[in-house]
């Protein structure tokens, strides 16, 4: 049985120790909400592009863009997501489990040489140069500052390979921000671009708050839930804005503008819920480590109590024995 002050040592060590959790935890919330914040402010911008796609398809159901069309897979460049830091719980660990899935099936198909890895963040760099795979950039410092210049050029030089022939597919790994307490792990396709899932895929997303609640959770099932049921009663069905609207030079031109214009907002917007996601973890992580160091020192406490109070108890008898002897 431990000694009372090796219990009183473990229990200073555990109380700096959850000082250090409830900090970061403070820290990831704070960050969590400005990444929040970011997000609601893209969202405008998202839902005009997206409604004005979906008004010209809704039009022109033969138009077409080079960056739409597929074509045979010969070479295929994966976008990976992760943080640069560690204890946010399985996020990295998660990503990097679906990176060497995909990349195991692809070097099956295509051969090991034909993979090319672009990671955006230094844990999941790491672990691609670790495997050997091509690694063609290291874009850790968007995680820490996003920058949707820097997401721009990424989509632009993606682009101009796919429309060489330089690749022939795309791939996004990235967790997807539902709420604070839900990330979900997205892998999708980012060229050649399929406009009809791409414009379908789910917005649902609670910016509102970041604090982990059952209610919340509750409240989040629900409303996917009435969305199915309203997307059943086809009220979700796109109509065009004008059947007689007039689009100088031609419709496929107009698309060859908006298409990339969509490309950019979709890496985008997958960084942004990446770092959501991410803060998120690491919140809903360093919770957790707070609450098992309450535990633990609850546990620690009464263990110290008990070894005080059989401590006094055999002093007592001994006292009381010396005086009977006596």
């Amino acid at each position: 049985m431990p000694s009372l002050k090796e219990i009183k040592g473990r229990i200073t060590s555990v109380k700096s120790t959850r000082k250090i959790t409830s900090a970061m935890k403070m820290v990831a919330s704070s960050k969590l909400h400005h990444a929040q914040v970011a997000i609601q402010n893209m969202l405008p911008y998202e839902t005009m592009l997206e409604h004005i796609l979906k008004a010209f398809l809704a039009a022109e159901a033969e138009a077409q863009s080079i960056y739409d069309q597929e074509r045979p897979v010969k070479r295929v460049a994966l976008v990976v997501f992760s943080s640069n830091s560690s204890l946010c719980g399985g996020f990295n660990a998660n990503i990097i489990k679906v990176m060497m899935k995909v990349e195991e099936a692809l070097a099956n198909e295509l051969g090991k040489e034909n993979i090319e890895v672009y990671p955006i963040g230094r844990k999941v760099a790491e672990k691609a140069q670790k495997l050997g795979y091509n690694v063609k950039c290291n874009l850790a410092d968007l995680v820490d500052h996003p920058n949707v210049n820097q997401c721009i050029d990424l989509a632009m030089e993606l682009g101009e390979r796919f429309a060489k022939g330089e690749i022939d597919k795309v791939e996004l790994i990235y967790h997807h921000f539902k709420s604070a307490g839900s990330q979900v792990l997205t892998h999708k396709t980012f060229l050649p671009i399929d406009l009809e899932n791409e414009l379908d895929r789910d917005h649902e997303r609670d910016l509102t708050t970041n604090i982990v609640t059952k209610q919340a959770q509750d409240y989040l099932k629900e409303k996917k839930k009435r969305e199915k049921r309203g997307n059943k009663d086809g009220e979700d069905e796109v109509k065009p804005l004008n059947d007689n609207f007039i689009v100088e030079p031609d419709i496929n031109t107009v698309l060859s503008q908006l298409i990339p214009k969509m490309g950019h907002l979709m890496l985008y917007t997958a960084l942004l819920d990446s770092v959501a996601s991410e803060h998120a973890a690491r919140m809903v992580a360093m919770q957790t480590a707070t609450d098992n160091a309450d535990e633990l020192l609850r546990q620690l406490t009464l263990q110290y109590n008990k070894s005080r109070q059989d401590a006094i108890t055999s002093e007592l008898l001994d006292i009381v024995g010396g005086s009977v002897n006596n």
